[in-house]
């Protein structure tokens, strides 16, 4: 980051504002100008921008489209992949175990004695070079640990491809890969690795730096081991969900995978052949690399925020708590020698006390900032340069975040960071009727909640940061939220009736916390990640009482077999159990008063039961499997 020293201010005589997002404040509106110049400039898409001063998020906007083709805008609550800015989060995970106890930074990592001695995948490697023995996880942090991915190692052409792929880093050719190692596609992250061992390494660990992708995925493996928790379950068990980020999650290739509020991503025409080997020519961005071997190098997803809200936990600042000790954040951002040149464990670093991170694929450029005065930010794109703008671009996109702290005078005194930080659960549905239906479910820690309804079919919309809504149980009276969204519950309650719904249709039904407060600015935040959703149908007006097959059954909680007793028997009556998020996971017809219906292979949970006539639904009921 060259610029890390400096806050270069420009001037504008006016702001374009085309298609900003967010929480607008006056105070920012020099900054808004900023960032749509920057837009403007190099013909970026979409962006998003989250900064906050001394521990408190004050700006969160975005700009552009997250979809060009459709003509949709791009908002905060929107993800993208961050790339290579993976590296620092991988470092906390570490600095983390290293705090707990379960690993040193001089632990050797590969053989006799090594955390991955036992690694299934990799110590079955035949690796002949005995300096790899040697490697330690800090050589693995700071990029010394021999591996050097600018000097050639792929033959002339690299097959299957058809041309030849320079340097050394598998993540670029993972066909390659599979097919020297006779392995299906798409190749794993402990492949790539493993073909990196066999091949030796290029200088002896410790004396020189280079940039290594394969050096995180290693230290990914590392921290599976030694938790026995795959490496996304122990940042979001351990680290993620304690602070209240519920958006951040790895990411996935293709689009139809996608987080719900994830981005499409503009790469600049670039293809190879598709990663899943079917032959198939793709962009690099949908399947040419696999994201989804990258996990600790590059592979996460996030909304700036959500980043934003992770950086402040670690920023060394007595604003907000850290969830490190203040010598192991030392140990963390500080160089152990000359050699790794301003790189310390997992971050870039200045003299001026300042930390960062870039991160760049096809469709992907990032960055996120901790500097010296107590600001954090974030910033996410859609695409990247490589062409002859590339350096003028990632110098503006450098110079972005230090032009907006130096354009703004007056800081308002709210934090956008104080969304609810746990989810609403339980969300149940009884008294089902041809129009109406019940809802009941377990209040999360937001000082409010809001119930959205959907037809199923419909596409999901969600509700804005900084924006009110008109709830109203009728499904025909409510705020839409866009696309039959409905808001048809709002306030501190834990159960409602939602009416005005049309019969023999399936419903989707979510609940969302929100905040809203003086200290939030008297704007309402909303927590969007892993909401719970319940999918419910509606009885038909078709079905009269005399119809009506109630049913009790037993035992609840079930272990093993579930009893389906009818009350008065009827043809064609069949039931469906499925789970809270709506998935159907059993099904058949009821052909007895008494009906038995094997549960043993179920996993334990909450789950329903619907009893359905004819395709209507007569009655659903709640179970629990332990």
């Amino acid at each position: 980051m060259k610029n890390l020293y400096f806050l270069v201010i420009f001037g504008f005589s006016q702001i374009l504002y085309s298609q900003i997002g967010g929480i607008f404040n006056q105070s920012f509106a020099t900054a808004d100008n900023y960032a749509d110049n920057f837009m403007d400039r190099f013909n970026i898409p979409g962006m998003t921008i989250a900064l906050a001063k001394d521990g408190k998020l004050k700006y969160m906007r975005s700009f552009g489209y997250v979809d060009k083709e459709n003509n949709i805008t791009t908002q905060p609550y929107n993800l993208f992949r961050i790339a290579s800015v993976s590296k620092p989060i991988t470092s906390v995970g570490i600095m983390k175990l290293m705090e707990e106890g379960k690993l040193a930074l001089s632990d050797q990592v590969f053989g006799p004695g090594g955390i991955l001695q036992d690694h299934p995948d990799l110590n079955s490697s035949t690796y002949t070079d005995a300096r790899i023995n040697t490697i330690t996880v800090q050589e693995l942090l700071e990029h010394t640990a021999g591996f050097n991915r600018d000097q050639d190692c792929f033959p002339t052409p690299t097959p299957p491809y058809p041309w030849h792929y320079s340097g050394c880093d598998p993540i670029a050719v993972p066909l390659y890969i599979t097919q020297h190692f006779d392995a299906p596609n798409p190749a794993r992250e402990e492949l790539l690795v493993r073909f990196l061992l066999e091949k030796g390494l290029d200088f002896d660990p410790g004396t020189a730096y280079s940039y290594s992708n394969m050096g995180y995925l290693i230290l990914g493996e590392i921290i599976e081991t030694l938790t026995g928790m795959s490496y996304e379950e122990y940042f979001q068990t351990q680290i993620l969900r304690p602070l209240g980020i519920y958006d951040m999650e790895m990411g996935k290739n293709l689009p139809e995978n996608f987080n719900e509020r994830e981005g499409k991503y503009y790469g600049e025409n670039y293809t190879t052949l598709s990663c899943y080997g079917t032959g198939e020519t793709v962009p690099w961005e949908y399947g040419g690399f696999n994201i989804e071997a990258m996990d600790a190098h590059g592979g996460w997803i996030a909304t700036a925020k959500d980043m934003v809200k992770f950086l402040v936990a670690v920023d060394g600042f007595d604003t907000k708590p850290d969830i490190l000790q203040p010598e192991t954040i030392n140990t963390m951002v500080t160089p152990s020698s000359t050699i790794t040149n301003g790189y310390a464990k997992g971050w870039q670093v200045n003299s001026a006390n300042n930390w960062w991170h870039t991160g760049a694929l096809d469709g992907t450029a990032s960055e996120w900032v901790r500097s010296a005065g107590g600001y954090t930010w974030v910033i996410l794109l859609n695409t990247r340069r490589t062409d002859y703008t590339a350096s003028n671009f990632w110098n503006n996109l450098d110079n972005l975040g230090w032009q907006i702290v130096s354009s703004v005078t007056n800081w308002p005194d709210y934090d956008l960071m104080l969304s609810p930080n746990r989810n609403a659960s339980d969300l149940t549905a009884s008294e089902i009727t041809e129009n109406s239906v019940k809802l009941n479910w377990t209040n999360g820690d937001g000082q409010q909640r809001m119930i959205i309804a959907r037809p199923a079919n419909a596409e999901k919309a969600f509700p804005k940061d900084g924006e009110d809504y008109t709830a109203n149980k009728s499904m025909t009276e409510a705020d839409d939220l866009g696309n039959g969204n409905m808001v048809v519950y709002q306030g501190t309650g834990n159960t409602t009736v939602v009416e005005g719904l049309a019969e023999n249709t399936q419903y989707v039904f979510r609940v969302v916390e929100f905040n809203k407060s003086t200290a939030t600015g008297d704007n309402a935040l909303y927590l969007l990640g892993k909401n719970p959703e319940l999918a419910v149908s509606t009885a038909s007006l078709g079905l009269n009482t005399s119809e009506q097959a109630a049913f009790k059954i037993y035992p609840n909680p079930v272990h093993d077999k579930l009893i389906i007793k009818i009350n008065s028997f009827e043809k064609n009556l069949s039931y469906e159990c499925f789970s809270l998020n709506g998935k159907l996971i059993k099904t058949g017809n009821l052909d007895q008063v008494e009906n038995s219906i094997d549960l043993s292979q179920i996993s334990h949970g909450i789950y329903f039961v619907r009893l359905v006539y004819k395709n209507k639904t007569v009655q659903v009921t709640k179970f629990i499997v332990q």
